[in-house]
């Protein structure tokens, strides 16, 4: 399990698939390990060099201190990039992953080759929304939140249908650090990239549920009226469109991929 540092937190990260191929770096989703982009990697390996991590604060990564900007979660994606001997990358990034996505291609253009903003927006949620959830994981711990959230991340046809994929993921989040948790939320809490987005000079291919209560087509609408060369693809899926809809997500994305080139 390789690991890069940086300003004192080890991350952990994963290379894989075709060495040669177009590189592509997942950025996961609050509460998620690397082990979300886990449908990708089977139907992307052969095509693309995958490069994984697990956000500061989740999975076997470091949980420094609190709290985290998305400029820190973006810097760390570029961390992650360079000890991967990457220079620049297809960015794919769900939820959080997506605000740092979308940071890179304002701040650090020259690391990305095309943006996939996936589930997310340029503003999520609100402040009172984000302030509630971390006094909530403070008291009662991420567990307190898994019930909820999985009726927010899967449809209710989903959730009939593949109890055992929802137990995986009701697990991630409950076994989440609640102090990382809750640093990753005041970063998305304090992060604001509506009017810094139109700088995004990248090609971006932006991916939204119909059913998603979290980050809703509106927002992918939004985004695609800011960011100049962007286009806008609806799934039947709630919020983890890529686990919910595998396929059709794995054929958009490479699909988009293969017309950026390498």
């Amino acid at each position: 399990m390789p690991t890069v540092e940086r300003s004192g937190c080890r991350l952990r990260y994963e290379v894989d698939g075709n060495p040669t191929g177009p590189p592509v770096l997942f950025s996961n989703s609050l509460g998620t390990t690397c082990e979300l982009w886990n449908p990708q990697l089977e139907a992307l390996s052969a095509s693309c060099r995958i490069i994984r991590y697990d956000t500061r604060g989740h999975g076997a990564s470091d949980v420094p201190d609190g709290p985290y900007t998305i400029e820190t979660l973006g810097l760390d994606a570029v961390a992650v990039l360079d000890a991967a001997g990457v220079e620049h990358a297809h960015v794919c990034g769900l939820s959080l992953g997506g605000l740092t996505a979308m940071w890179l291609g304002v701040h650090r253009p020259d690391r990305v080759r095309s943006a996939t903003l996936v589930s997310t927006a340029a503003r999520i949620g609100n402040t009172m929304m984000w302030e509630e959830r971390i006094v909530q994981v403070q008291t009662s711990g991420v567990g307190s939140l898994a019930d909820a959230a999985m009726g927010r991340w899967f449809s209710q046809s989903f959730r009939n249908s593949h109890p055992d994929v929802v137990a995986i993921y009701h697990r991630m989040l409950s076994e989440t650090p609640a102090s990382g948790y809750a640093a990753c939320c005041a970063a998305i809490r304090d992060a604001d990239l509506r009017s810094a987005i139109a700088r995004i000079s990248a090609p971006a291919l932006i991916i939204a549920g119909d059913h998603d209560p979290v980050t809703p087509p509106a927002d992918a609408e939004a985004m695609h009226a800011s960011i100049p060369n962007s286009r806008v693809s609806l799934l039947d899926a709630a919020h983890i469109l890529n686990v919910e809809q595998p396929a059709a997500f794995n054929d958009l994305l490479s699909t988009f991929i293969r017309e950026q080139g390498f």
